[in-house]
């Protein structure tokens, strides 16, 4: 039975929009799950327990990127570089998910070749992933061809996404409303590629669209990298339920109008936050985090409500068991500093100021991963560690 102690926390924000911040310090966890959160008798409670003394900064959940397109090998075709998941660990984000695979050379594009590829990738990031980051992979794509009994025999084989509708050869609402109906009858939580055409081969993708398809996400509504009109976007979040996903591969002003409606409305659980890499935008190991800073720095977002927006709204949206901070919960979790030099005195401060946190500690199923970011500028204080860590 394996136990970690984190104790000293300044701040623990939740990832919870309802009760995003708490008062306690320390966070015990046993096996790779949260047991409980109090105080400092916790450490007389684990006894033997390894201990983080965190030295006062905020910790929050692990953040979850909702939008990338990684290959296995954790090597970028698109951009030819290697190691974006293993850098965006170093950013915060401990979990990864798959808006589909679009960028694996030679990838196949008939029914038998595309959930052949899906089950591949879903049980390469199942079996290995950099840092022990959680690598939800293997997003199918939609083509032609593909029936029930083929999503049947992919969620078997533990194939849970699908990638953006849109980047198949299935277009079109009347032909892909059916096939998302039958992914979501066998589990699958569906992306929907929404605005303009992002690579050779797609295409623009408009609230009607969206409406009529049903998807689980509107992928990068604020442009992925061309956006739809505001009002569009406005139609989707009034009209649907549907999850309104912002990337940090996409167009700013979009992004400033479309956290004005939600505020407006009261609706900040349905967004939720992805990068949208690697892209022909580039490869951003911070883009969540920037997500997070951009947010609530200019949209004026509250710090704590744009790191739920990387959280919890995500697993909430996906079905994750992390994401929030609460007995119960996969500690996965991160530890945020003011950066040396920075405006704000605290972590939460800082990103309200706009200043990207310094990441000191990064937590992946109770097991320390990072014990200091590597693409972060450094915080103002370190964790100390006990002996055995």
């Amino acid at each position: 039975m394996k136990e970690l102690i984190l104790t000293n926390i300044g701040t623990i924000v939740t990832g919870k929009l309802e009760d995003p911040i708490t008062d306690l310090d320390t966070i015990a966890i046993r096996d790779g799950v949260i047991k409980e959160i109090g105080s400092a008798e916790l450490l007389e409670k684990y006894k033997g327990a390894d201990v983080v003394d965190v030295n006062g900064v905020t910790v929050a959940p692990g953040f979850i990127d909702s939008h990338s397109h990684p290959c296995v090998g954790d090597y970028t075709f698109r951009q030819k570089t290697d190691a974006l998941i293993e850098s965006e660990v170093h950013g915060g984000v401990t979990t990864v998910i798959s808006a589909g695979e679009p960028h694996f050379p030679g990838r196949p594009k008939d029914a038998a070749g595309v959930k052949a590829q899906a089950i591949f990738l879903s049980k390469c990031f199942r079996n290995q992933s950099a840092l022990g980051a959680k690598v939800h992979g293997g997003a199918v794509i939609l083509e032609q061809g593909l029936k029930e009994s083929d999503f049947e025999e992919m969620a078997r084989e533990g194939v849970w996404l699908v990638g953006e509708v849109g980047l198949g050869t299935v277009k079109s609402p009347e032909d892909a409303a059916p096939l998302v109906a039958m992914a979501k009858k066998h589990g699958f939580k569906v992306h929907m590629h929404t605005g303009g055409t992002s690579i050779p081969g797609s295409s623009p993708v408009s609230a009607d669209d969206v409406i009529k398809t049903d998807p689980t996400v509107a992928s990068h509504c604020n442009g992925g990298p061309t956006a739809v009109s505001l009002a569009e976007v406005e139609r989707i979040i009034r009209e649907s339920e549907i999850a309104i996903e912002i990337v940090q591969c996409g167009n700013y002003r979009m992004t400033n109008g479309i956290l004005k409606i939600i505020q407006e409305l009261g609706l900040e659980h349905r967004v939720i936050f992805g990068n949208d890499a690697p892209s022909g935008t580039g490869v951003i190991p911070l883009g969540i985090i920037r997500n997070i800073c951009y947010a609530s720095s200019v949209c004026k977002v509250a710090p704590h409500k744009a790191i739920a927006m990387a959280t919890g709204n995500t697993a909430a949206v996906f079905g994750l068991n992390t994401g929030v901070i609460e007995p119960g919960r996969e500690a996965d979790l991160v530890c945020l500093d003011a950066p040396i030099g920075s405006v704000g005195d605290t972590a939460l401060a800082a990103i309200e100021a706009g200043d990207i946190p310094g990441i000191t500690c990064i937590i992946i199923n109770g097991k320390v991963a990072v014990k200091k970011s590597r693409n972060t500028p450094p915080g103002n204080r370190e964790p100390k560690y006990c002996p055995s860590i």
